[in-house]
């Protein structure tokens, strides 16, 4: 059967959560479930989850007052006299997380369609968008919305398919060791892919070879009836390949991969095409964005495609139907000819490096280059010579100005002077307003302005500001 809300009883949540039933009906049927009271639905069951910045449990009363049916709990927790008075449901649980995971999991296993796997520490959510361009020409598919990855998006994102979509194209995230592992238990996936492995979430790992092994905990969970697609030009490969007893594909521009890219050409700053062979068939693509970086992004989108039987055809349109994310190198044109590339979504030094080559690409001789770059989080006991590092690295670029905002801007101002930057072609910022009015007053007619950082330092914020300040051009 496919599960279906409306259809499903309380015994049968009950039952896949491993959770005791305290109060109301096991027979009654539960229409949906929420886990956050201020969007409670009435009539869907509310899981009160703890996070790092909340504990649902201590919005009970709320979730109950916008007409929850019911609420699942853990065991420790005291329940409102109104759930009781009213017979309302109540399941206890020794997790309420756990339990979100697993009735994902009991939900995907009634499903019963194909789930696609995509994590890596660049180029993840690009490559879903791409996989996902390219696989709804031929079915009716649910793709992770935004970044639902991580062990509460994932679950909510799997709980959302129904009887129509035929596949599901999930991205996983972390920034611990054992969350892939887990995630790929709960979305049992029949493909698997990890797009690279680069230094970040370094606090949380370590090192480099941590990442590694983090990322190939997809593998070592993963069915060896599933298929898993790696990239053959990352050092990676070498250490994960011999942990998977399934098939495997590989992708990149080496000769010896599965899946390569050859005669590459840049259309304009915005675009590039290319020639995917796939053995000796040739697919023909362009996509709309710039940088070697999202070539391979392409490869492994289309990858995920050919595993499905997806003709080149088709390949060839998904790739050319994808316009670029918001906040993921994205081309922004404003007034005076002046150009933001907006690149705010994250970042890491391979990120960074990756962006900065291709930027360096897209300057011309008469523009002058503004960056902005935002803390690069959760780097641990190294941040401060990754940062130093990146100053270097834009110092090379030939940067008219750089503004700097974070914990570890010194440390990029550094890097930068050591690198040949005058110390007065830079800013270090403590506020957003400050960045904003650094770079509105140092931008001249022309210039591309680049603005990169960890999602956590919201430099989006500011790149609203300098697009207000100037205009879009029309």
């Amino acid at each position: 059967m496919v599960a279906k809300w409306g259809e499903i009883a309380v015994k049968e949540v009950a039952s896949a959560i491993n959770g005791r039933l305290i109060s109301g009906s096991p027979d009654e049927f539960i229409k949906g479930l929420s886990t956050d009271s201020r969007r409670m639905v009435p009539g869907h069951i509310f899981l009160a989850i703890k996070g790092e910045r909340y504990d649902g449990h201590n919005f009970l009363t709320e979730a109950i007052n916008a007409g929850a049916a019911g609420v699942i709990v853990e065991s420790d927790t005291t329940i409102p006299d109104e759930l009781l008075d009213n017979n309302l449901v109540v399941i206890d649980v020794s997790s309420t997380l756990n339990a979100l995971g697993d009735l994902a999991l009991w939900w995907r296993k009634q499903w019963g369609g194909k789930v696609i796997a995509i994590t890596g520490s660049n180029g993840k959510s690009t490559t879903k968008e791409m996989a996902a361009s390219i696989l709804s020409l031929k079915a009716n598919i649910m793709k992770s919305p935004g970044n639902f990855n991580n062990l509460i998006g994932l679950p909510l994102t799997i709980l959302l398919l129904q009887e129509h979509h035929k596949l599901a194209v999930l991205e996983m995230g972390m920034n611990r060791a054992g969350e892939i592992a887990r995630l790929t238990q709960i979305a049992d996936p029949d493909i698997g892919l990890i797009t690279n492995a680069a230094r970040a979430h370094l606090e949380g790992l370590g090192d480099l070879n941590e990442v590694i092994k983090a990322k190939g905990e997809l593998l070592r969970v993963m069915s060896k009836e599933s298929t898993a697609i790696l990239n053959g030009d990352d050092e990676l490969y070498a250490q994960l390949a011999p942990t998977f007893q399934g098939q495997i594909l590989t992708f990149g521009l080496g000769k010896m991969n599965y899946i390569r890219a050859e005669n590459i050409k840049k259309i304009g700053d915005c675009a590039q095409a290319f020639n995917i062979y796939v053995k000796s068939e040739r697919i023909p693509v362009k996509i709309n964005l710039p940088g070697i970086h999202n070539v391979f992004n392409a490869l492994s989108g289309a990858a995920v495609a050919f595993c499905l039987s997806t003709s080149k055809e088709l390949i060839a349109q998904g790739l050319g139907n994808f316009r670029p994310l918001k906040g993921r190198f994205q081309f922004i044109d404003l007034n005076d000819g002046i150009r933001i590339i907006d690149d705010t979504y994250n970042a890491n030094p391979s990120s960074l490096s990756a962006a900065l080559k291709t930027i360096k690409d897209l300057v011309g001789k008469k523009q002058g280059l503004v960056i902005g770059l935002g803390e690069m989080m959760e780097l641990g006991k190294e941040s401060s010579r990754y940062h130093f590092d990146a100053g270097r690295l834009i110092a090379g670029m030939g940067a008219r100005y750089l503004v700097v905002l974070g914990e570890h801007g010194h440390n990029v101002i550094e890097g930068a002077c050591k690198g040949g930057m005058d110390i007065k072609q830079t800013y270090l910022a403590t506020t957003h307003a400050e960045m904003s009015d650094a770079i509105k007053v140092n931008v001249r007619k022309g210039d591309i302005i680049f603005m990169k950082g960890s999602r956590k330092v919201a430099l989006d914020e500011v790149v609203e500001v300098i697009k207000g300040y100037f205009g879009l051009s029309s």
